[in-house]
């Protein structure tokens, strides 16, 4: 079936349910030969005939009948969809509050924000910074707030989980520290190399073990702030683990190196039970789109 403007879809049902070309018409403000010509456009672009006008009435032919229901359904489907928009552009000012932890602090949180921000600039963000995953569940619990980033392995008790993707984890180092070493080493042999991690965290610990040797003697300094282990890798006092595209904007200058095997992190969303608010829905739609799991949306013309 071709490409068809919406605005034919519309005139079609409009004579449907009129049972004919005039009073379809008038319901729609238009003449009757403008009408009687979209609905010949309709028919010529999908190839087939929808109408029969042998009689006093026009009736569905077959293929009539299954555009009526298809059109109805898609009709239906824009109705929703403008409604959720509407939603969202008549909050003239308003704020979603998102809850997160160190790891998702710049990647996904950066390009969520600027998305949901490009998308909906007459809505704020608030961030809130908790302490691992516990600390976000906490934070939706008190209404703190509404939506939290998580690593989705992770235990989220009652709240609803909504999937996005996954981070990939590389060992950023300063060059010295990586001298000679390929560009995808073993975890094994990160082993030897001195880190400067967030070890203190349970979940951080628990994802990087194959990193730390038996004692944690590699751990040489311990550091829950993203910003103060960038500028200790800079100055060479160890190697860290991030994800790519943070290594890549932060430390541009160290060597990355990715593991053998991979070494990712899963991350979604966790919402509150009920129906979020419009602000909300219209920032876990903004993470859909940055994680890939939606397409980017675009004005509904066609169908």
């Amino acid at each position: 079936m071709g490409v068809v403007d919406l605005h034919l879809v519309t005139y079609f049902v409009a004579v449907v349910d009129h049972g004919g070309i005039t009073k379809a018409a008038q319901s729609l403000y238009i003449s009757q030969p403008s009408l009687s010509q979209a609905i010949r456009t309709l028919e010529k672009r999908l190839g087939v005939t929808l109408f029969d006008r042998t009689g006093r009435r026009l009736e569905l032919t077959d293929a009539g009948r299954k555009l009526d229901v298809a059109a109805r359904r898609i009709l239906a489907d824009v109705e929703r969809a403008k409604v959720k928009v509407d939603a969202v552009r008549e909050l003239q000012a308003g704020r979603v509050d998102i809850v997160t932890y160190a790891a998702f602090s710049i990647d996904p949180i950066v390009n969520i924000v600027r998305l949901f921000r490009q998308r909906f600039p007459k809505l704020a963000v608030r961030v809130v910074a908790a302490e691992g995953p516990s600390g976000v569940l906490a934070s939706l619990r008190s209404g703190e707030a509404e939506i939290g980033v998580l690593d989705s392995s992770a235990e989220h008790a009652t709240f609803t989980a909504i999937p996005m993707t996954e981070q990939e984890l590389v060992v950023a180092a300063p060059p010295e520290l990586a001298d000679g070493m390929p560009d995808t080493v073993p975890r094994a042999a990160i082993r030897a190399m001195p880190l400067v991690i967030d070890h203190s965290n349970q979940y951080t610990g628990t994802l990087f073990a194959d990193l730390i040797d038996d004692a944690a003697g590699n751990v040489v300094v311990d550091c829950p702030l993203p910003s103060a282990v960038w500028s200790l890798v800079k100055k060479g006092t160890g190697a860290t683990v991030l994800p790519r595209t943070v290594a890549c904007h932060q430390l541009p200058g160290a060597r990355h190196l990715a593991l053998d095997p991979p070494l990712t992190r899963p991350w979604g969303l966790v919402v509150r039970s009920g129906l979020p608010s419009p602000a909300a829905l219209a920032f876990i739609s903004a993470a859909k789109v940055h994680s890939g799991v939606a397409p980017e949306p675009t004005e509904v013309r066609d169908w």
